[in-house]
């Protein structure tokens, strides 16, 4: 009987892609929505649930600041109803089954905080369709991609982040988080490429691998 998965796509909003508008855009954000949307379209029918995870501030205390640290302190963003933390409109939500939405009253980084609008937590719902493997997208690699991927495996589910459908912050702190998240170390699957009109200092991290493997090596 084959593994029963799912797809959680992670924070692909507004503020966090590449638009003139957005309070914390993440470089390569944009084609990260457009390529997440087409991988749906394409391999969605390959899973059992689909799921999009979704900054939703209300009031999350010092989380906000106006002289923002850019490590525990950001600027104001994916405020609750605020175009910024709508979806990315090149991310079509029609395939999606659950919206999580966290971080109302505090900082949150793990889409496993998320809970959808009747109350029922990501993880819950993972394990109440009886998912087993969870594939992790979107934004950003180096901070909630990989504090949902993490908490992912620490549920108990088979967890891989698909790497050409995220984008990171810095170079230096997703290829740190990638490390993290496989457990490899050393120099497995270093190749990438500078994704174009790309600024210096930030950059979508292209790997040689197609998957991590959070807690092992990348399978096939």
């Amino acid at each position: 009987m084959a593994e029963s998965a799912a797809l959680v796509i992670v924070d692909v909003q507004n503020d966090f892609c590449d638009l003139p508008s957005s309070s914390l855009p993440v470089t390569g954000g944009v084609a990260v929505a457009r390529d997440v949307d087409e991988f749906v379209t394409l391999a969605g029918a390959g899973y059992d649930r689909i799921a999009a995870t979704r900054d939703w501030h209300e009031d999350p205390g010092d989380h906000f600041s106006d002289d923002p640290d850019f490590v525990d302190t950001w600027p104001h963003h994916c405020v609750a109803g605020t175009d910024g933390a709508a979806f990315h409109p090149d991310l079509s939500v029609d395939a999606v089954d659950a919206v999580f939405s966290k971080g109302r009253f505090s900082a949150s980084y793990t889409g496993f905080d998320g809970a959808t609008d009747d109350g029922v937590l990501l993880g819950d719902w993972l394990s109440s369709a009886g998912i087993a493997r969870v594939d992790v997208v979107g934004l950003a690699t180096d901070h909630c991609v990989r504090a949902t991927a993490l908490d992912a495996a620490k549920a108990g589910f088979r967890t891989r982040v698909l790497l050409p459908l995220t984008a990171g912050v810095a170079p230096e702190t997703t290829e740190a988080a990638i490390e993290e998240l496989t457990g490899a170390g050393g120099d497995a699957g270093r190749q990438r490429q500078q994704h174009p009109g790309t600024e210096p200092g930030f950059r979508r991290v292209e790997r040689s691998r197609p998957h991590a493997v959070v807690g092992g090596e990348a399978d096939d």
